[in-house]
């Protein structure tokens, strides 16, 4: 996001300077515009104005004090840092009780005031991101429930939305925990079918024996313990979707039947010769290569290219990293909303842990890294290569994340400190580092061995 710092003083000597130091300083994406007076630089500003005022208080016409209140009156959360004389101390505590995000006594290091901008850019870019995702979460339903600003979201999108006008079937390709039941519902919720029920089944968390009747459902005394007519889930979504996520997982025999289904729309119930026409749109997802899965013979090679009418493949979030500040504060207000609470803060040094991580496990692993946030645990990843913890989850995983908290919560209790905190836990000041890193439990010192 590129930001504006609009730089405001009637000295001439006085402004230029203060210009080329933030000019000069590393402060990517941002622009530097000079005004002379108060007036012409609020002109400028409007709701959710990309950027931050710096301005002189004592100027002729409209001081820096009274555009404070104007400024105020149009955003109330826009930094304005002000700068004055030296020694006027009360000047100083009626600006910060007006509003002011920051007072600079002249004269100042030009280090001081860079940093102050930066504090001030960094606030700001965190108050219009959750802007913008206030607006998306109670937006219309639509496309935007994908979210994320990177090209590989916008172009998913797009796609979902052109694939929702037709009612073809489609094949959805993508990691553990990508997002693929989340595009399957997008597209059902755009499409003309949208009135109607969308259902979803596991085709790896059902039984062999069970999936054929979920699937087309049976008549009472169909088998043993078929005491009554059951529906099953092609005709119950007659009219909307159908979502079959691991489709690679049903068996061989069963693909034969779906393969006829998806031919002629039309399903016959465990123990009744009766013919039953439906209408539903069949979106399947799969993480594995159905291609290679088919050349091999483990998949059915027709069923293959019945179902990959359409084709959707999701990316991983390590693809699309620049998407996870967007997705985390999605989460942790989601839980705020749950909870009926303010959601928490999340500050530069989280947000860099964050974007250094692999995720392995995808959405669903940073989605559990924002529910554990949110209930305050803090931050703790598991290691490079560690699927994300759920029902599958192996054992060095477990472990790996009670070591995590463990080692968080000692460093909690010592307040940070870093020599009672490997005493406490009875290993070396190396070991702790280690885990520190491992874990995105801050930023030890460098090692000095």
């Amino acid at each position: 996001m590129n930001l504006e710092i609009l730089l405001i003083d009637d000295e001439p000597h006085m402004r230029e300077a203060a210009a080329q130091a933030l000019e000069l300083a590393d402060l990517p994406g941002t622009t530097v515009r000079s005004f002379e007076g108060a007036a012409e630089a609020l002109a400028e500003i409007g709701d959710d104005f990309a950027g931050i005022l710096i301005s002189d208080i004592k100027m002729p016409g409209m001081d820096g004090l009274v555009l404070l209140g104007k400024v105020r009156e149009i955003d109330s959360e826009l930094p304005i840092i002000l700068v004055t004389g030296h020694g006027d101390i009360p000047l100083a505590i009626q600006a910060i009780r007006a509003g002011a995000y920051e007072f600079i006594e002249k004269p100042y290091p030009t280090e001081l005031l860079v940093e102050a901008a930066r504090r001030a850019l960094d606030r700001r870019r965190l108050v219009l991101d959750n802007r913008a995702l206030r607006r998306r979460l109670t937006a219309d339903r639509s496309e935007q429930a994908i979210l994320g600003q990177s090209a590989a979201v916008e172009s998913l999108r797009r796609q979902v939305v052109a694939f929702a006008a037709t009612d073809a079937d489609v094949l959805i390709l993508g990691e553990t925990g990508s997002g693929k039941e989340l595009v399957a519902r997008t597209l059902h919720r755009l499409s003309a079918r949208r009135e109607a029920r969308f259902l979803a089944i596991n085709c790896g968390a059902l039984p062999e024996t069970m999936i054929e009747s979920e699937l087309f459902g049976h008549e009472a005394g169909a088998f043993t313990g078929a005491q009554k007519r059951r529906i099953g889930k092609f005709e119950h979504a007659s009219g909307g979707t159908l979502f079959l996520d691991e489709i690679e997982s049903m068996p061989r025999d069963l693909q034969v039947r779906l393969l006829r289904v998806l031919q002629e729309r039309s399903i016959e119930r465990l123990g009744s010769n009766e013919t039953i026409d439906i209408d539903v749109r069949v979106v399947a997802a799969t993480k594995v290569d159905l291609r290679a899965a088919a050349a091999d013979g483990s998949f059915r090679e027709d069923l293959f290219y019945r179902l990959n009418v359409l084709e959707i493949d999701v990316p991983p979030l390590r693809e699309r990293v620049e998407d996870v500040p967007v997705l985390f504060r999605a989460f942790l207000a989601q839980v705020a909303e749950r909870n009926r609470a303010p959601a928490p803060d999340v500050d530069a040094d989280t947000l860099a842990l964050l974007l250094q991580h692999p995720w392995p496990g995808n959405v669903r692993e940073l989605q559990n890294v924002a529910l554990r946030f949110a209930h305050g645990l803090g931050i703790c990843l598991l290691p490079p290569g560690a699927a994300a913890l759920g029902p599958t989850a192996t054992l060095a995983d477990r472990m790996a994340m009670i070591e995590c908290q463990l080692v968080r919560h000692e460093l909690d209790r010592q307040l940070g400190n870093l020599k009672p905190t490997y005493e406490a836990l009875g290993i070396s000041r190396k070991t702790l580092y280690d885990k520190m890193r491992r874990y995105g439990l801050g930023r030890p010192p460098p090692d000095d061995d």
